[in-house]
C-alpha cells in the first residue's frame, strides 16, 4: 500500500468542517487526549498520522453505529478488549 498521511492543515480543515474540539478529534482517532492531538496539527514537524488510525477515524465517521459494532464485535471474537465512546 503506498500512503501520505494528511498534513496538518487537512486536519484542521476536518476539525472546522466537524466542529470539533482537539479534545473530541482525538476521541475520533484514538488518540491519547487533545495535548496528543495536537502534535498532529502543529509545531516545526507535525507528527505523521499512520493509516490504521487514519482509517479508524475514517469508519467513525462513514459507518453507522452498527455497522462500527459489527466491527468492534469482531475484534474481541478475534481477541481484543476494546471499549470505544461513540462521537
Amino acid at each position: 500500500m503506498k500512503y501520505t498521511a494528511p498534513t496538518a492543515e487537512d486536519f484542521q480543515r476536518l476539525k472546522s468542517k466537524l466542529a470539533y474540539t482537539g479534545e473530541h478529534m482525538a476521541e475520533l482517532f484514538g488518540v491519547a487526549g487533545g495535548q496528543q492531538w495536537r502534535k498532529y496539527t502543529g509545531g516545526i514537524t507535525p507528527r505523521e498520522m499512520s493509516p490504521q488510525m487514519l482509517f479508524f477515524g475514517a469508519a467513525r465517521l462513514v459507518l453507522t453505529d452498527d455497522e462500527f459494532a459489527r466491527v468492534l464485535e469482531k475484534m474481541r471474537e478475534i481477541g481484543a478488549t476494546i471499549e470505544v465512546k461513540r462521537s
